[in-house]
């Protein structure tokens, strides 16, 4: 991989981490359009540790309140009943479902998972579900001529039923083309939260599971077509990126709806399902990376 390869793809990773579109997808298509090889899960795993620490810096004081609360709550110094003592839990609740799917499909999802034809229908797929979830979400809050306006709930509503269902719609972005931002987003919309409850949910329950997949891929790293200076040049380009895009992001969604994105990717999906039919693009483009 030369420094370019690596600039534009950590460019890409901060740029598409935290928007509900897929990273791992992304990564993956612009290898394929510019006739690169496949970066590979281990790069793509590491290179999120970067758009990771963006949001640890970003949430530092709501990680910090709830780190201290949980271990507080593990001597007694804090009620177990505390709302930042209970996040605690549930996001290692929530994280459950990832490690243990991540590790028992590890060979699909650094295989058969990165076919193009797969990440197109799951672009659509779950393109279409996010639109649903988003319109929904704008009924309740903005009523209708003959509905009342319906409160959404927030996170000190969370219970480990939910928190384990966000975890489940989490697992799924193993599948490139999912979207970790966009499964769990899409899950919280549907079980009644507000937009930005569900976003910031979302990215905590991300940090764990996010750290956890760089570290377990960190023997693989250097091998192949991808070094460790490039690999370390991208996840410092999409830690600085993604900073700035999660900043956008928390504002953007306060006032505006998911549905941009929701486009975006069925057409996207759309584009790429008509290249690879014609014949112009190979589902497995680029993947003879070693």
């Amino acid at each position: 991989m030369s420094w370019l390869e690596s600039f534009i793809l950590g460019l890409v990773q901060g740029l598409t981490e935290f928007l509900p579109i897929s990273s791992s997808a992304h990564l993956r298509l612009t290898a394929a359009f510019a006739g690169w090889h496949d970066p590979g899960a281990a790069f793509t795993a590491i290179t999120q540790i970067g758009t990771e620490a963006a949001v640890l810096i970003y949430f530092r004081k709501d990680i910090a309140r709830i780190l201290s609360a949980w271990f507080g709550s593990l001597f007694g110094k804090v009620p177990r009943s505390d709302h930042d003592a209970q996040m605690g839990w549930l996001v290692i609740v929530g994280s459950i479902p990832i490690g243990v799917l991540g590790v028992t499909f590890k060979d699909q999802i650094e295989g058969p998972f990165r076919d193009l034809r797969l990440i197109a229908t799951t672009l659509i797929v779950m393109g279409i579900v996010l639109g649903i979830a988003d319109r929904l979400a704008a009924r309740d809050e903005t009523g209708g001529k003959h509905r009342a306006v319906r409160r959404r709930k927030d996170l000190r509503e969370l219970g480990v039923r939910d928190g384990l269902i966000y975890g489940i719609c989490q697992a799924m972005a193993l599948v490139p083309g999912v979207s970790r931002s966009g499964a769990t987003i899409s899950g919280g919309l549907l079980m009644g939260y507000t937009r930005e409850s569900a976003a910031r949910y979302s990215f905590l329950l991300a940090i764990p599971a996010v750290l956890a997949s760089g570290a377990f891929e960190l023997k693989d790293a250097g091998e192949g077509h991808v070094a460790w200076g490039p690999t370390i040049f991208a996840t410092i380009i999409a830690f600085v990126v993604g900073y700035a895009v999660i900043a956008w992001f928390m504002k953007f969604i306060t006032t505006k709806s998911f549905m941009p994105f929701v486009y975006y990717r069925i057409l996207l999906g759309i584009v790429l399902i008509a290249l690879v039919a014609t014949g112009a693009l190979s589902p497995h483009a680029g993947e003879s990376a070693g």
